[in-house]
């Protein structure tokens, strides 16, 4: 027997009142690992404590790099690295371990990072991030599920990515900083999290142009010198909280967040009937009625983002009528529809598309979470539905969302952490 964290919810609260956005998975991660690229110390402000900071903060203490935090200031210390292979234990639960690739290799010369791992569902290729290493100069080969990267020192090129990516986008720019000459990286990812890693590169002594555009232009420098820096909020969690408050009829406002990072999201919580008022580093949402069905395709940045596409299902699926939403970015990231299904939602899934026949309610049941944001969506579900819904292998949720069960709290709802015994 083991022993899993489970989430039980009491459903039908509507949720009200205030609530502080936690600093950005997605912005963190990267930036960790673009500590790598200069000897010295680094103070992080507004670090989430999450399952995915703490994998990324073994993997740099595998790599000889002094990580200690405290609330959520993390610093960072190393005088150069002993190390320079990520394993497998820790790279095979996160994906965002292939960041270390890039640092790695333009500093050193040398990187072993093993195939990456994750969510489990669906592919998701890494080859955007070794065909352009290549393209500066590395050799790359594929030794027992790991990579290996070699060069005496990596040269400026231009990139152009078929399919935008933040990883790939993210690892190559921070491999460009330190090459010799200048590169371009077209068809770049715009998203918040790569100008955050943009800001922080420049602030060590880089010199890249066109943050927040699909063309970057760096200008690779010999070295770099240690900075700090303060996490962006998590634009999915804000998102994911406006939908706790809109899915329960309820009333909430957002704090220490940024309401531009958010714009597709807000503007389709409109169409679905939310009251929306914005300030500086508020949103405060309530909810006006019965939700009016919308339809979503997700797309990159700043088109609505496939993070937040189990979280709309969960919201459609008490829609006053039918809504049709679309994965374009992973065409198969519906493992959450069998689960929603199970506690009355009307799904019908064909491919990459699903149509959602809204209910008149859900109803609490047994659940299993499959990957971080299909965990958020049978959370949203549990908090709507009537009765008791009982959410197992939650050990997802903590990859990407600090004490989601405190905040919720703090809003009113009926929700706690168990402990249950499951066979092996």
């Amino acid at each position: 027997m083991i022993q899993m964290d489970k989430i039980i919810i009491r459903g039908g609260r509507k949720l009200k009142g205030t609530v502080s956005v936690s600093g950005s998975k997605n912005a963190v991660l990267p930036i960790m690992c673009a500590a790598l690229l200069a000897d010295g110390q680094y103070t992080l402000t507004r670090v989430p404590s999450l399952k995915d900071v703490d994998t990324m903060k073994r993997l740099l203490a595998c790599l000889g790099v002094s990580v200690e935090t405290d609330e959520h200031t993390m610093v960072i210390k190393h005088q150069g690295v002993s190390e320079y292979e990520a394993p497998y234990n820790l790279v095979k639960t996160m994906r965002a371990s292939i960041y270390a690739l890039g640092p790695l290799l333009t500093r050193y010369g040398y990187a072993k990072v093993s195939m990456p791992g994750g969510c489990a569902w669906g592919p998701r290729p890494i080859n955007l991030h070794i065909e352009n290493l290549k393209k500066m100069g590395a050799k790359i080969d594929l030794e027992k599920g790991y990579i290996v990267a070699r060069t005496k020192r990596l040269k400026g090129t231009r990139i152009v990515f078929d399919v935008s990516s933040v990883g790939a986008t993210g690892n190559c720019l921070m491999a460009a900083v330190l090459a010799k000459g200048s590169s371009i990286i077209e068809n770049a990812a715009r998203e918040p999290e790569i100008i955050a890693l943009a800001t922080f590169l420049n602030t060590m002594g880089a010199r890249i142009q066109g943050a927040g555009t699909d063309k970057l232009e760096i200008q690779g420098v010999d070295s770099l010198q240690p900075a700090d820096a303060h996490i962006i909020p998590d634009r999915i969690e804000a998102g994911t909280f406006l939908i706790a408050g809109m899915i329960t009829a309820g009333e909430v406002r957002l704090q220490d967040v940024e309401s531009g990072n958010l714009t597709a999201v807000l503007e389709k919580l409109q169409e679905a009937g939310a009251h929306i008022q914005t300030g500086d580093d508020y949103i405060h949402l309530r909810s006006c009625g019965r939700i009016r069905p919308v339809d979503v395709t997700t797309a990159v940045y700043p088109g609505f983002p496939t993070d937040m596409q189990a979280q709309w299902m969960a919201l459609m699926s008490l829609a006053g009528g039918s809504s049709v939403i679309t994965d374009t970015i992973y065409l198969d990231r519906f493992t959450h529809v069998a689960e929603l299904r199970r506690l009355g939602a009307d799904i019908i899934l064909d491919h990459n598309t699903a149509l959602v026949r809204g209910v008149d309610h859900l109803s609490g049941a047994p659940v299993m979470s499959t990957d971080l944001r299909a965990s958020a969506s049978l959370i949203l579900a549990g908090l709507a539905a009537k009765g008791q819904t009982d959410i197992s292998r939650v050990y997802h949720i903590d990859r990407g969302y600090e004490s989601i069960e405190k905040k919720l709290r703090m809003l009113g709802a009926d929700i706690q952490r168990d402990t249950e015994k499951l066979a092996v």
